[in-house]
């Protein structure tokens, strides 16, 4: 036998033990996802995702966890180029439910894994839990997944124990000075009011996604509500409240019981719902002491 026939055979014996192997032994590394919940998850797992799609609006919207300056833009959600993600060679893509009327485009490119996070008829904080250990299975961090599962628990637990009052809350994102998303059942937002007790002043009907369009107006029906309002605000808002005749008549912001808070992810998953507990804790009233002081900042991260 010559040395080249037995090289030869040791590789294809190589590549047939390596094809005998289960997938899970052997963990994706060039994910690409062009969905920004499947992203802040992959990050906090401790996955940098070699493409995610819209990156600027990422930063708008969800902030943080920070895309790494190296992650490439793949383009749009809906329409993500498909030349570059074939260039990219990705090992895995991952959707959430809400993108599948692109997979079998995307399947031809590289395997396509869906996670589903809202589903209809679903508890929401439960799907948040499962669709945090889905991910974490495709990408081999089980462990790790569990681990920011129960440090969620924790920072909600100390934060609810540290909650001075339970003043019912009208979460709002201003679409124009006008008008409002208000995020009420089925929203991550109402999700984690759930879990910190406290109330949701907005008991409407609500989309698919946990929110209602309303006016203005529609907010001056709630006199004892505090309003959150989420940032980013539209180009414009800022100014035009400031010279609005409607909004120094709503009862909170006549009484001074209006907030605003950074960019959180609301349709995000378990590292939006963490940041969305620290930054409540930052404005709501809380008990003066020591460990209440610590659970204003402790976040998943």
């Amino acid at each position: 036998m010559t040395q080249a026939f037995a090289a030869l055979r040791l590789c294809l014996f190589g590549l047939a033990l390596a094809l005998s192997l289960p997938l899970a032994q052997a963990a994706p590394q060039r994910i690409i996802t062009v969905d920004w919940t499947v992203a802040e998850t992959l990050l906090l797992l401790g996955v940098t995702p070699l493409g995610v799609a819209q990156k600027a609006a990422y930063d708008d919207w969800v902030a943080a966890p920070a895309l790494p300056a190296e992650v490439v833009d793949v383009g749009l959600r809906m329409q993500p180029n498909r030349e570059l993600l074939a260039a990219l060679q990705p090992d895995l893509i991952i959707l959430s439910s809400f993108y599948n009327s692109i997979r079998p485009t995307l399947q031809q490119i590289a395997p396509v894994a869906s996670v589903a996070l809202y589903q209809p008829g679903e508890d929401l904080w439960q799907r948040l839990f499962s669709a945090t250990r889905e991910v974490a299975a495709l990408v081999g961090r089980e462990r790790e997944g569990e681990q920011l599962l129960q440090l969620l628990q924790q920072q909600l637990s100390a934060i609810d124990q540290c909650v001075s009052s339970r003043r019912p809350l009208l979460v709002v994102q201003f679409i124009d000075a006008r008008h409002v998303r208000v995020y009420g059942v089925n929203s991550l937002f109402h999700a984690v009011l759930q879990q910190l007790h406290l109330p949701n002043a907005w008991r409407r009907p609500t989309n698919y996604w946990g929110f209602s369009t309303a006016t203005l107006e529609e907010l001056a029906a709630y006199p004892e509500a505090r309003l959150l309002v989420v940032e980013p605000l539209p180009l414009g808002v800022a100014e035009q409240l400031q010279h609005s005749g409607l909004w120094p008549l709503i009862p909170a912001v006549r009484a001074q019981r209006v907030a605003t808070i950074p960019a959180v992810w609301s349709y995000g998953g378990l590292a939006a719902a963490s940041r969305f507990a620290s930054e409540l804790a930052q404005v709501l009233p809380m008990q003066v002491s020591a460990e209440c002081r610590r659970a204003r900042y402790v976040q998943v991260q």
